[in-house]
């Protein structure tokens, strides 16, 4: 593969082409030719998203990690889909074996990795709670089985049904997840709630000791000093006895 092919335009020229024409893009996909251009291609989108997420952490609309997280993304995303990208082409390979392709491993990489082009799709999609989600996953589906009629030549009723099935599966899941997840940060937040109101009555309980403490030490400092005079007056008492 020639190095000058490598540059941002013919990314964004085959980015294009998949999101616009991904029947034509699969069909005419070359099934061969390394696994360079298809990766660089998968990080670059990774990138995309790592940036996506700053902008999102600096208007403020990024869920977790705040900024820091995000401008970590930026060099982190990329490392994880490009290891993530063999794994996943790993199991697309074994799913559309088991449906019947011929195709090889390279041929599953490179689907794969040029479905990539929907993660920063599906980065904006995650703002929206749940909903977004489980269109980002309807996505993903909807491109597997276009590569799966296309590139691998399996009917178009059967990838529905595998890939649909699956992406029910992984909707069911990440929602249920979400859930838990929200369900844990309500209970964070009553637990947290309470332990303030635990501490604000702490603190009170102490001050009212405290203040008792002032008060006995008063009292017991007054006791003293009536002592010191009942003792005075004793000794006066006894020098007069002794004139007389």
């Amino acid at each position: 593969m020639e190095t000058e092919s490598i540059n941002l335009s013919s990314i964004q020229k085959t980015a294009v082409s998949v999101l616009t024409s991904p029947s034509a893009f699969f069909r005419e996909m070359p099934k061969t030719g390394g696994f360079v251009e298809p990766l660089i291609f998968m990080v670059i989108m990774g990138i995309i998203s790592g940036l996506i997420q700053t902008v999102f952490s600096l208007v403020g609309l990024h869920i977790a990690g705040g900024m820091a997280m995000s401008v970590w993304s930026i060099i982190l995303v990329p490392i994880y889909i490009a290891i993530g990208g063999f794994i996943g082409a790993a199991i697309l390979f074994v799913i559309w074996k088991l449906l019947g392709s011929k195709e090889s491993y390279e041929t599953a990489y490179r689907c794969g990795a040029y479905i990539s082009v929907l993660m920063p799709i599906i980065t904006v999609l995650g703002l929206i709670p749940y909903l977004g989600l489980a269109i980002g996953i309807a996505l993903y589906v909807y491109f597997l089985v276009i590569a799966s009629v296309e590139v691998h030549k399996i009917p178009s009723q059967k990838a529905w049904l595998v890939f649909g099935i699956i992406g029910a599966i992984l909707i069911i899941m990440n929602i249920s997840a979400q859930m838990s997840a929200k369900k844990f940060s309500r209970e964070a937040v009553k637990f947290r709630e309470k332990m303030e109101e635990t501490s604000r009555a702490m603190k009170k309980q102490a001050e009212q000791m405290q203040k008792q403490t002032e008060d006995i030490q008063k009292q017991a400092e007054e006791m003293q000093k009536q002592a010191e005079e009942a003792k005075k007056a004793v000794e006066e008492l006894q020098k007069q006895l002794e004139k007389k």
